[in-house]
């Protein structure tokens, strides 16, 4: 068969996808050289690989069919080209020239069929392929190139309606995310979950905001996290396999997302963060943006660490670390504050003011709300008294204003211990409050730091709820306040005069609520026992609350 017969015109470009344009997704969704040679079409030819084979999995971008010398300035990179070389150039050194321009023009592979004109693969277009790297095959049997190009153009056309329907398919998930106000965690979780691979959202300080790690450990991906990702934000794209998307609109710019390495999708990788990072942008133009942001972070970080979401302590104190609270070699402190209005941003505001850091977070601490607290300070410095009151003092120093502080910690586990002292002891702030704003310290309080760590022994709890059911019970019906007034007067054994007062009661008052008691309970008030009994049960109590 004449080559004539089984080539294009050369001076016809061909329609092919833009390599300048292109992006992942349509990397992802073309065959490969390796994957084009086993097509049948290509077998019919005997096709054989004698140049090149590392390269073989270079993407084939469209197929071209020219017997000119002069087609490389006909191609846009990615091509393979077919060819009976009957124009090829005679002498060596322009057949190595030929191969070369064909590399320089982004080849991705040559195919030569032999027997119209060459018997064997020319040796000096093998040398120069082999010294280039360029994939060089060879057909020993005729076949028409008009199949061999129908069968790949079949596949990177069908490959291309795939990539474009799967496109369709995420724009359409990301833009109904974006029209509901998903909140940013829940973004990131869903790209995690498409992508197959972790995703991370950060802020322009390169702190983890949310993280969604599907497969493996926080640990792994999260570790010396600001590090690694300015490294990859520095690197040129094929330096790095991270992909890294800006979220911005209107000229402002509020953080990145990445995605780690995984799979392709039909989409392509990119295409798929950045319709997340359109769905965040949105979000941030409705919500505020960098405020929304931080209490997602506090709420994903203090609201996992209290409620047990880490699978190990490493794991724990690597999410800590990359949302910009140092760990490793500080110390930490849990406290709550309560009776004062300060919002979570005031208290790490108020930290730093003191040369610490801190995340803070609104919580239900049982009878009325507080702001708990995990503060990190450098090693060398304690949160003691001074630093204390100037941080009551920064947060406004109310008459109701109480600052628990836990125990002073080192690692994930104790500042979590901390956490919880500084809650619990803090839920029962109230019963004894005197005028002006104070601190409370775990480490004043031994017995209810004992039965906190008690709380879920059912012992405890029997005996809390036999001293005290008559009492509840009371209260729930009448709508009472014995509690409150059991409590004062066991956090002032001694003086029913300050109890009243800690209750907000007159005396003649407070002694008539101290008579109910005695009656519902029918227990001696004034026991020493009795009174003991009666604190461990309201102390398991609050605990539990």
């Amino acid at each position: 068969m004449p080559s004539s017969d089984r080539r294009d015109v050369t001076t016809i470009r061909t329609f092919r996808t833009d390599a300048t344009n292109a992006d992942q997704s349509g990397l992802d969704a073309l065959p490969t050289v390796a994957e084009a040679l086993e097509e049948p079409a290509f077998k019919q030819g005997h096709p054989e690989v004698i140049e090149g084979h590392a390269a073989l999995d270079t993407k084939v971008r469209w197929v071209h069919t020219s017997d000119s010398a002069d087609v490389a300035r006909l191609l846009e990179g990615g091509e393979m080209l077919l060819s009976t070389g009957s124009a090829w150039p005679t002498e060596d050194d322009a057949l190595e020239t030929f191969v070369e321009r064909l590399h320089a023009a982004g080849l991705a592979a040559l195919v030569l069929e032999l027997g119209s004109r060459y018997a064997e693969a020319p040796a000096a277009a093998r040398t120069a392929a082999a010294r280039l790297g360029l994939p060089f095959a060879v057909l020993r049997s005729e076949v028409k190139f008009v199949n061999l190009t129908a069968a790949i153009h079949s596949r990177i056309i069908g490959s291309q309606m795939e990539a474009l329907r799967a496109h369709a398919k995420v724009r359409e998930r990301f833009t109904a995310l974006a029209l509901r106000g998903a909140p940013a965690d829940h973004v990131v979780t869903q790209l995690a979950r498409t992508l197959a691979s972790p995703v991370i959202l950060e802020n322009l300080a390169h702190e983890v905001i949310a993280a969604e790690v599907v497969d493996g450990s926080d640990e792994a991906v999260l570790a010396d996290w600001e590090r690694r990702s300015r490294a990859a934000g520095a690197a040129a794209p094929a330096e790095t396999d991270w992909l890294i998307v800006p979220v911005d609109a209107r000229g402002t710019r509020w953080g990145n997302l990445v995605a780690l390495p995984g799979a392709p999708h039909p989409a392509g990788r990119r295409n798929v963060l950045e319709q997340g990072a359109i769905a965040l942008a949105i979000g941030c133009l409705a919500e505020g943006g960098a405020e929304e942001w931080n209490r997602i972070a506090r709420r994903g970080l203090l609201e996992g660490l209290l409620e047990g979401r880490f699978a190990t302590t490493a794991d724990a104190e690597a999410r800590l670390e990359a949302s910009g609270l140092p760990v490793a070699g500080r110390r930490m402190y849990g406290i709550a504050l309560s009776g004062t209005s300060a919002p979570a941003a005031a208290v790490e505001a108020a930290a730093r003011a003191i040369g610490a850091v801190a995340r803070a977070l609104p919580v239900d601490g049982g009878r009325a709300a507080m702001t708990v607290a995990l503060v990190s300070m450098p090693q060398l410095h304690d949160l003691d008294g001074g630093s204390a009151r100037a941080l009551l003092k920064a947060l406004g120093d109310g008459p109701r204003t109480t600052l628990t502080i836990g125990r002073a910690a080192s690692g994930v586990d104790e500042a979590l211990a901390s956490m919880r002292d500084a809650i619990d002891h803090a839920a029962d702030a109230g019963a004894d409050h005197g005028p002006g704003a104070r601190v409370r310290w775990a480490d004043e309080r031994p017995l209810a730091h004992l039965l906190n760590s008690l709380r879920d022994d059912h012992r405890l709890l029997d005996h809390g709820e036999r001293m005290l059911a008559p009492l509840i019970e009371h209260d729930a019906r009448a709508g009472g306040d014995l509690e409150l007034v059991l409590a004062a007067m066991l956090a002032h054994p001694s003086n029913r005069t300050a109890a009243a007062k800690a209750s907000h009661l007159s005396r003649s008052v407070f002694y008539q609520r101290l008579a109910i008691i005695a009656s519902l309970l029918d227990a001696d008030l004034d026991d020493g026992e009795t009174q003991t009994a009666l604190h461990i049960a309201l102390l398991a109590r609050r605990g539990r609350r």
